[in-house]
């Protein structure tokens, strides 16, 4: 695949991956293909993303209720499935994570990193509520997004009957879910729709244009190098990814008003290719008169501390996370 660039300005070396997740990353390359991604190559990295934690593991010993819910289809839209675990044993009404995976836009299910997500959700008694949405090449944009409009729409119609307060409603995701994260929060304020709570964007997936200095500067390193950046974005948006015809409900960085959205905490790695377009979204809210946590974790490479959840750094960015979650939400 050729990749093109517009990037003029002379690059150093890409930065230098934290010692402890870079023993590992070898094993991370070899068991899943997060380099050089190429489209004949997606089968390849849905089977890695095969494995589904049961709902005995989602329970937590009994402190969740599992359930799934398919959302009966809207008009001009597709019936939604909804991954809903509901905290059993604390106060209600609870706040929600309403919850997108990450796989690039062509990868994952609504199991996808679910544990790391019911693990925040858990210290501030939240509940957590996941989306099935539907996958590129097969279901190109708007399928994904408004998918997760869609089941959005339900919970906030329904949270009272399900224990959540519908005003500590936060959006959430990692890699694609960020971005798809980002879009509802764009999509919820231009429909009119009820106010969200926060925005969680972790590693974002934002923008298709794959032409920034982390993407140039991480290409065949790490974690979804540029290549792999490619393959999703073209699979999402086909011959229109770069071009002037794209929606920010596809790709929030193309979004020419970022006003009124609601607070955001935005990380991302030192050492990957999302870096940049995390810290320039952050920088346009912040221009906007809204309110961001940014965090760029030195040496980090993308969604490091999902795949090697021991390390130091990992600890740090997900403490970092609760503690924004819980000043939003004022819980625990």
């Amino acid at each position: 695949m050729q990749v093109n660039s517009t990037h003029i300005a002379p690059l150093g070396p890409p930065p230098r991956i934290d010692p402890e997740l870079d023993q590992v990353l070898p094993m991370i390359n070899e068991a899943v293909p997060l380099v050089g991604l190429l489209p004949d190559m997606i089968g390849v990295l849905r089977a890695a993303f095969a494995q589904k934690p049961t709902d005995t593991e989602l329970e937590l010993d009994g402190q969740y209720a599992v359930q799934e819910h398919v959302v009966g289809s809207l008009p001009g839209r597709a019936p939604v499935s909804l991954l809903i675990c509901l905290p059993g044993k604390f106060a209600q009404p609870s706040p929600a994570l309403y919850c997108m995976h990450g796989g690039g836009m062509i990868a994952g299910h609504n199991r996808s990193n679910i544990m790391d997500m019911l693990g925040l959700a858990r210290e501030i008694q939240a509940a957590v509520i996941s989306v099935e949405y539907r996958l590129a090449p097969e279901h190109p944009h708007p399928a994904p997004v408004e998918d997760c409009y869609s089941g959005l729409c339900w919970l906030r119609e329904n949270a009272a009957s399900l224990g959540i307060d519908p005003a500590r409603i936060v959006v959430a995701g990692s890699s694609a879910g960020a971005g798809l994260a980002a879009a509802l929060s764009l999509m919820s304020r231009d429909r009119g729709g009820a106010a969200i709570a926060g925005q969680m964007l972790m590693s974002p997936m934002l923008d298709d244009r794959n032409d920034t200095t982390s993407a140039i500067q991480m290409q065949g390193v790490g974690v979804w190098d540029r290549v792999c950046n490619q393959t999703g974005w073209e699979a999402l948006l086909g011959s229109a990814r770069g071009t002037d015809d794209v929606s920010p409900y596809a790709a929030p960085a193309r979004a020419t008003d970022v006003f009124g959205l609601p607070p955001a905490f935005v990380d991302a790695g030192e050492a990957e290719t999302f870096r940049d377009e995390a810290v320039s979204y952050a920088s346009r809210i912040w221009q906007a008169g809204g309110s961001v946590e940014l965090h760029v974790w030195p040496g980090g490479f993308h969604l490091f501390d999902t795949m090697v959840p021991y390390a130091a750094l990992s600890k740090d960015a997900k403490a970092a996370r609760l503690s924004w979650l819980r000043r939003l939400l004022r819980s625990g």
